[in-house]
């Protein structure tokens, strides 16, 4: 392999490690949540929007990433 392609590797998995890590429902939720807002902020309820929603489906992906961490009993 050239180096070229080594510092590509190495680039890739950089960026994967720092945006996904250990969690990767934290990262997918954080692209659903992007992508709702996007959406809702295209139709006449755009504050609405940024005010409620976005801020209950951070809630929402915060309590589910902590309670899949909960230990079992």
């Amino acid at each position: 392999m050239t180096q070229v392609l080594k510092l590509i590797k190495a680039f890739g998995r950089f960026w994967w490690d720092f945006l996904v890590g250990d969690t990767p429902e934290l990262f997918v939720s954080t692209l659903v949540i992007l992508a709702a807002t996007a959406l809702l902020s295209r139709g006449h309820h755009a504050g609405y929007a940024a005010e409620v929603i976005l801020p209950l489906l951070v809630v929402l992906s915060l309590l589910w990433s902590v309670r899949k961490s909960w230990p079992k009993r």
